[in-house]
């Protein structure tokens, strides 16, 4: 369950694509695209479908081991860092045009209403304001030109909740706004956003989510290649919300019709949760 920050500046020999009017692969082939959070996770699987879609990746990650060994795996250039402080980096290394951001990275950050205040202004920093300051650096140009493509790697939590994870579940909320926000604001002018909200993804972070993972997300697990095949669908149609675990809806749905039976039935797990091993 696992983001990021001036102008974009075409010119005649700009091999990018168009990509707010375009759809399917036309999408994404020569596309110049960044995956923050790549070196491992569902954020490496985005870098190898859009690499192998014909794309011009950018991959960016804090671990410059991992961040190495996919770019060399997919033919990416490779920007390590902070995702919130690559973008113009990042820009420079596709020729000066980026056509889709891909804002991945992310913070698991368990806790309930008492931890620390740097784990909740940590988790607030990497899961939405990582996305506000790479949305503040590129929408310029991709107004002006009329052509962009945000995707927020956001989660299921940030439809619903996650157990145990208070300061992951508020921070994915505030994502998924933003996302949302960014829609419905822009998409007249050709801006297009994908907010990608799986379940339980085999990653470190779903690992990191212990024994709450194991009860909640494990049973229905999915490879973070099948989030990528989403995405790819998603572009293909220019659907706004990504559902890599389709029965999501359906929890989405009984959340807005009948709020207290659906916190009822969160608090039995919650419940299960307390009382099972920890």
């Amino acid at each position: 369950m696992s983001g990021d920050t001036s102008t974009d500046t075409d010119t005649s020999t700009d091999t990018s694509t168009d990509t707010g009017g375009s759809t399917g692969v036309g999408a994404v082939r020569g596309a110049g695209v960044v995956v923050t959070g790549a070196g491992g996770g569902i954020g490496a699987a985005l870098a190898r479908r859009f690499a192998a879609e014909g794309a011009r990746v950018v991959v960016n990650d804090l671990d410059p081991a991992r961040l190495k060994a996919i770019a060399e795996e997919t033919g990416a250039l490779a920007v390590p860092g902070d995702a919130s402080a690559v973008v113009e980096e990042a820009r420079e290394a596709l020729g000066g045009t980026v056509d889709i951001w891909c804002a991945n990275a992310g913070l698991s950050s368990p806790g309930d209403a008492f931890a620390d205040e740097d784990v909740w202004a940590a988790a607030w920093d990497v899961n939405v304001m990582a996305h506000v300051r790479a949305a503040r650096a590129l929408l310029p140009a991709w107004l002006e030109r009329g052509s962009g493509r945000f995707v927020s790697t956001v989660s299921a939590a940030g439809l619903l909740t996650m157990i145990g994870a208070a300061p992951y579940s508020v921070s994915k909320h505030g994502a998924y706004a933003f996302a949302e926000w960014l829609s419905l604001t822009y998409r007249h002018r050709g801006l297009s956003v994908h907010a990608i909200c799986p379940q339980g993804v085999r990653t470190d972070m779903l690992t990191a989510a212990g024994s709450a993972g194991e009860l909640v997300l494990a049973p229905t697990a999915i490879e973070p290649e099948a989030v990528a095949d989403a995405l790819l669908d998603a572009v293909a149609a220019d659907r706004f919300l990504v559902l890599p675990h389709p029965e999501v809806a359906g929890y989405y749905r009984n959340r807005a019709t009948d709020p207290e039976r659906w916190l009822s039935t969160m608090n039995h797990l919650q419940r299960t949760w307390e009382s099972g091993p920890r």
